[in-house]
């Protein structure tokens, strides 16, 4: 009776949710949190397309002076939304080309996809998806948002079942813990 060889390993998925183009530093960082595991790591990156009509407003409401009373005409053509989509759309896959890259460079499997949707639920359908096994988000200190929960990694930890770890982006450990500049409220 011949053996059975023994099964490999299931991946160990990890989807990860980032704000902008992650760092050498950052991509070791994350890495650095998966080593010594059995199973092989696959990271799996979304990274969120900025709203290219948002981008528009923003910008207008600095030029106006205010958000309730529209300002002067300024003689500026108006601006081409088709134009500032593609070239938001152009900067996301840039970031996230680099960031898997990062990640490569860092001796990580990784893919990835541009997301234009809501990030949150995009992170919940790929957890699904591939059924992952833990969720990390790597974002910019947003302190307000954080003290209130509406952040992405509250959002996340009451939408997915997964565990959901917050990085600061550009940040190594000890600086997030308040050893460095950190975005510690103290």
């Amino acid at each position: 009776m011949a053996e059975n060889p023994p099964e490999s390993p299931a991946d160990y998925d990890v989807v990860l949710l980032v704000e902008q183009a992650l760092t050498d530093a950052d991509a070791r960082q994350v890495r650095s949190l998966h080593e010594g595991l059995d199973e092989p790591v696959t990271y799996h990156v979304l990274l969120p397309v900025d709203d290219a009509a948002a981008r528009i407003e923003a910008a207008m409401g600095s030029v106006s002076g205010h958000d309730l009373v529209p300002g002067p005409a300024l003689g500026v053509p108006a601006p081409d939304l088709a134009e500032i989509a593609k070239e938001t759309k152009d900067e996301a896959n840039t970031a996230l080309e680099s960031t898997l890259a990062a990640l490569e460079a860092a001796g990580a499997s990784a893919t990835g996809q541009i997301v234009p949707d809501h990030p949150i639920q995009a992170l919940a359908a790929k957890v699904a998806e591939i059924d992952g096994r833990e969720a990390i988000i790597l974002t910019r200190p947003h302190v307000v948002a954080e003290f209130f929960h509406v952040d992405w990694t509250s959002q996340a930890r009451r939408k997915i079942g997964v565990p959901v770890l917050h990085l600061l982006e550009h940040e190594n450990f000890d600086e997030q813990a308040g050893g460095g500049e950190g975005a510690s409220l103290i």
